[in-house]
């Protein structure tokens, strides 16, 4: 019977991400977690000669949030030149999982035209060991420029 090796599994901390903001490419090395989700809409359907409701995919809808830690103001710049200017910036976020102890190889995933929810602008806490922040986001597209190989197994 085969099953999966310990060692093919992904470990959260051997990655990398970058964001393309204006063309200009930035480590996203104060990540703390990173999660993209594309989630399905569906119309509900009834016709005749059936009892049950059916559904019919009729689009889709990208939504995020990451944390980081808060030692970056590069999202409260995007921010405030919208909240100040009316200039909404969309960019790209770029997440590679690559744990070289896995057979498994690396995953690069690419989310594009992404706009900012909300920031924090300002924080304090006196109970915290490091300040971080949540951040949520959309996007409107995505690529998969690279896959994982299948595991090996034993």
């Amino acid at each position: 019977m085969a099953y999966l090796r310990a060692g093919d599994t992904i470990s959260g901390q051997e990655g990398r991400a970058y964001a393309k903001i204006n063309g200009v490419q930035h480590e996203m090395f104060y990540l703390k977690t990173l999660e993209a989700t594309a989630e399905k809409q569906k119309a509900e359907v009834k016709t005749l000669g059936r009892r049950g409701t059916q559904h019919k995919a009729i689009g889709w809808s990208g939504t995020g949030s990451m944390t980081i830690f808060y030692v970056t103001s590069r999202f409260r710049q995007l921010m405030l030149d919208y909240i100040k200017n009316g200039k909404d910036t969309y960019f790209d976020i770029e997440v590679i999982n690559e744990d070289p102890h896995s057979s498994v190889g690396r995953q690069w995933i690419a989310l594009r035209n992404v706009n900012l929810n909300s920031v924090i602008f300002a924080s304090l806490d006196t109970d915290a060991e490091t300040l971080e922040e949540e951040v949520e986001f959309t996007f409107e597209d995505i690529d998969m420029i690279q896959t994982f190989n299948a595991p090996s197994t034993l």
